[in-house]
């Protein structure tokens, strides 16, 4: 459906300010193994299916400028979703329920579909030689995590995800002041609204962050007030030979008292066989996670920082220590191939996958994955026990996104 209506929209001269988009259809099928309550609900097979349009526009007057995306999504899901996080689990279109906009409406849905349209960006900005200024839907990315960001609070992408073209936008002032030296400040106010639909200092969100330079060393320093918590964050960033090292640590006011989060990684690039290739090395250590060998449904009651976090779509993981690695292989200037392995130390558990980019064409590009769980039941990516009902195995899992853009 999505691919059919993008002729009409292919005449940019004809729009002003029209800056092009995309279409893209996915799919994802996944296997049960016997004993999942997911494979007595559904079967031992699933496929999942979904498509987006977005169309992009954008004007510039001086130092001013405006811009707004739109977005029409549909879902076909036959999986009901799981609670964000939790191994296997498929994600949502997104809602501004909780935005403070609401600029999303429902054109159809029944039990086993949804389609929507909704502006994904929409703000005017000022920019001159020391200041940026935009007010409005729109996206900002903090921290050096390269898989797990804990400093990135607003919109991250799952670590696992193979298309991370585009963040989910928020409502939010963003000002950025340039100083002489080449560091800056960044300030960040995100509004929300509450359960009740009332615009809410308690759900909203204020950062200031400073990024500077110093003994050959980048540096951030971050203050966050993060729905009802104070955030504390500082990282850095700098050469050791060959490798690229960052890191972050992130400390949260929770009602538990502070809670500390980390993340270090070392990437590297070089050349082997004639193939271009990077690599990345990187430890998380969740503050807020379970600390049990073994992971069940009721171990997550009462871990209220741990539940905000998942719900917000903040943390995929619900451990405590992960160590993850990928390599991106350039097979063709056209072709590559991203083998990755996440794994939870505290059960042993772990998640391979090898993703494809393929451009088979001008403006036409191939994604895919293959996910595959590894690890006994009662672990998370085994299958977080329900109780002594059984457990939420996943299996193999296929994902493979069409896109063309305009």
């Amino acid at each position: 459906m999505v691919l059919a209506l993008l002729p009409a929209f292919c005449a940019r001269a004809e729009i002003p300010g029209f800056a092009g988009g995309h279409g893209k259809l996915q799919a994802t099928a996944t296997r049960y193994p016997e004993g999942s309550l997911w494979r007595d609900a559904l079967g031992d097979s699933d496929l999942d299916r979904g498509g987006e349009l977005r169309l992009r526009w954008q004007q510039r007057a001086g130092a001013w400028e405006a811009a707004a995306d739109y977005q029409l999504l549909t879902r076909h899901r036959e999986t009901p979703a799981l609670p964000p996080g939790l191994a296997g689990g498929q994600s949502l279109l997104p809602e501004d329920d909780r935005r403070w906009w609401d600029l999303s409406s429902e054109i159809a849905d029944s039990e086993d579909s949804l389609t929507l349209q909704r502006l994904d960006r929409l703000h005017v900005g000022y920019s001159s030689e020391h200041v940026v200024l935009r007010l409005g839907r729109q996206a900002v990315s903090w921290g050096n995590g390269l898989l797990f960001n804990p400093v990135d609070v607003f919109n991250p992408f799952d670590p696992t995800a193979i298309d991370t073209e585009y963040k989910t936008g928020d409502d939010m002032l963003y000002g950025q002041y340039l100083l002489p030296s080449g560091s800056d400040w960044q300030l960040v106010q995100v509004q929300r609204r509450d359960e009740q639909g009332r615009a809410n200092a308690a759900v909203s969100s204020t950062a200031l962050k400073f990024h500077g330079f110093g003994l050959d060393r980048e540096y951030d320093l971050m203050l966050a007030q993060h729905f009802d918590e104070l955030l504390l964050a500082a990282g850095a960033s700098s050469n050791l030979g060959d490798a690229v090292l960052r890191g972050d640590l992130l400390l949260a006011d929770t009602a538990e008292g502070w809670v500390g989060s980390a993340v270090v990684n070392a990437a590297w690039s070089w050349t082997w066989g004639g193939r271009n290739i990077s690599g990345v090395l990187e430890y998380f250590f969740n503050g807020h996670g379970l600390r049990e060998a073994e992971y069940g449904v009721d171990d997550l009651v009462g871990e209220e920082a741990l539940l905000a976090r998942l719900q917000r779509g903040e943390l995929f993981t619900v451990g405590r220590h992960y160590l993850a690695g990928s390599l991106l292989v350039e097979m063709t200037p056209l072709l590559q191939l991203t083998p990755a392995v996440f794994v939870n130390l505290g059960d042993s558990s772990a998640l391979a996958q090898l993703a494809l980019r393929w451009d088979l064409h001008q403006d036409w590009q191939l994604l895919g994955a293959l996910n595959l769980p590894l690890g006994p039941a009662g672990t998370e990516y085994g299958g977080i026990r329900v109780g002594e009902a059984g457990d939420l195995a996943s299996g193999p899992a296929l994902f493979a996104q069409l896109a063309f853009y305009f």
